[in-house]
């Protein structure tokens, strides 16, 4: 039922979000030349796919974790996508194709060896990963790899329609401060 309801509203927010989509990709190719970021993340039973998130940072930015990142290397706009979560917005797509689903545990890097160990252990790769989720909501991010992967597989044992629509959402009223810079 999940898989359904993340095919059919990640199809119909492209198909009426595309203006602010555009909107936001010529905003982004004026402010770094590359509005659109894509980094392999860590999927659903460790395989690996391919994110793409609008830009925040500039482009030769190293590829690490956000909370690694100094807050400033966020372009201004940059600042004002993650705090409207309209970065996000691409992620849609990988909603739509399969790879994450709306709500889920936030997908993290290769490299954060750590995190992945924690999540491993409480069986947090046995679902696709997603845009939002209890962790987010409540301001956990990938800075606190033991607390997240517990929130996270807490939001996997309590996983209802009525949490999926919950942390919908509180992510769109605002709810969570995403990830730390």
């Amino acid at each position: 039922m999940i898989r359904f309801l993340d095919f059919v509203l990640s199809f119909f927010g492209l198909l009426f979000l595309w203006p602010v989509l555009l909107v936001v990709w010529v905003l982004g190719y004026f402010d770094t030349g590359a509005p659109v970021f894509r980094q392999i993340r860590v999927g659903k039973d460790k395989q690996e796919f391919v994110l793409v998130k609008f830009r925040t940072m500039p482009v030769d930015t190293a590829s690490v974790a956000t909370h690694l990142v100094g807050a400033s290397s966020v372009t201004k706009l940059g600042s004002f996508l993650r705090k409207t979560k309209l970065d996000e917005l691409p992620q849609l797509w990988n909603v739509l194709k399969g790879e994450m689903s709306l709500v889920g545990p936030r997908p993290c890097l290769f490299n954060q060896e750590e995190l992945i160990s924690a999540r491993s252990a409480l069986k947090v790769f046995d679902v696709r990963p997603g845009i939002t989720g209890l962790a987010q909501v409540n301001e956990i991010d990938m800075s606190t790899p033991e607390l997240l992967a517990e929130w996270d597989a807490k939001m996997i044992r309590t996983m209802s329609i009525s949490n999926y629509f919950k942390y919908i959402v509180q992510t769109v009223l605002g709810k969570g401060a995403g990830d730390r810079v």
